[in-house]
């Protein structure tokens, strides 16, 4: 019985961290900060590197959409409108109540780096489904000159070859969802998932995910140090490393509480992308090799690598 208390407990607070219980006024506040990237501290030169603005200027594209997740939002070079380069590929998981428009500056800072990142406004994305739709509503986007009578900025413009996914909470379950559980799972090239709901707390909101069957390049991050990460405690974070059987990275940033891992440690969420899916050799001095900076990084603690080229 207690158990079952506990748990119910720990789904209200899951659902008021995710918005669903909150006052007026703090469902407009912004789940990353528009300046977090000036903001955050960094202590290892690549995740100052990447945590800081990529070389390109960004657009944001918005499209209305017969689904309960209401519009695609996708934030791209602006540079994408005027060459014939195709760009890799971002695509967002929201956590609980969280939708993209609540954290902007994530796929913002991204797309500064040369990705096209798209998400939705899904408040529920554990299954994968939103992410898998991002997928298909790309594919249409590649292939059409012209959407209705406008023309396409994005025709023959996405790289398929080079896609990556992350998410947060239960954005980070809907990651291993994705990858494992919809048609285009096999796209995934890369992926991050940031404090992912435990198993067994997602068992018990039938969350379900099986990372036993993930050969993607997976980063698993979550907060440490001031406070285990309530949705992932650092045993439960390594529970869920061991299960994945390809190149794996996990670590947990100090005194960094839940909520704030969306984007405290997107320096190395850059990183890894970069590396995985731009074949950039100097983010991947964040991992590889006995001097890999997260090893030696005093903001993070737990850091474990397994990685195979």
């Amino acid at each position: 019985m207690n158990k079952t208390l506990k748990t119910i407990g720990i789904i209200a607070l899951i659902l008021t961290a995710g918005g669903l219980a909150v006052p007026k006024l703090l469902e407009s506040r912004p789940a990353a900060p528009a300046d977090y990237t000036q903001k955050t501290e960094t202590a290892g030169p690549v995740e100052a590197k990447y945590m800081g603005k990529g070389g390109h200027e960004v657009s944001v594209y918005q499209e209305p959409v017969l689904q309960g997740f209401s519009r695609y939002t996708i934030c791209y070079p602006s540079d994408l409108e005027t060459t014939d380069e195709t760009y890799p590929v971002i695509v967002l998981c929201n956590g609980s109540g969280t939708p993209v428009s609540k954290y902007l500056s994530v796929p913002e800072h991204f797309a500064s780096w040369g990705f096209i990142v798209i998400g939705t406004e899904e408040a529920y994305d554990w299954n994968g489904f939103g992410a898998e739709m991002c997928i298909r509503h790309l594919q249409k986007l590649n292939d059409n000159e012209r959407i209705g009578e406008n023309e396409n900025r994005f025709y023959q413009k996405v790289d398929f070859e080079k896609v990556g996914i992350v998410g947060h909470s239960q954005g980070g379950v809907g990651v291993f969802n994705a990858i494992t559980e919809q048609r285009h799972g096999n796209l995934y090239k890369a992926a991050v998932s940031l404090s992912p709901t435990n198993k067994k707390l997602a068992h018990d909101l039938e969350w379900d995910y099986d990372a036993a069957q993930i050969d993607t390049p997976v980063l698993l991050l979550s907060g440490a140090g001031g406070g285990d990460d309530w949705v992932v405690t650092g045993e439960q974070l390594e529970e869920i490393y061991n299960d994945v059987s390809g190149s794996k990275v996990m670590l947990r940033r100090k005194d960094t509480p839940h909520g704030e891992m969306l984007y405290a440690a997107n320096g190395y969420v850059t990183a890894w992308f970069m590396y995985w899916l731009q074949a950039d050799r100097e983010a991947g001095k964040a991992f590889w090799g006995d001097a890999s900076e997260i090893a030696a990084n005093p903001l993070y603690q737990d850091p474990k690598i397994r990685l195979a080229e």
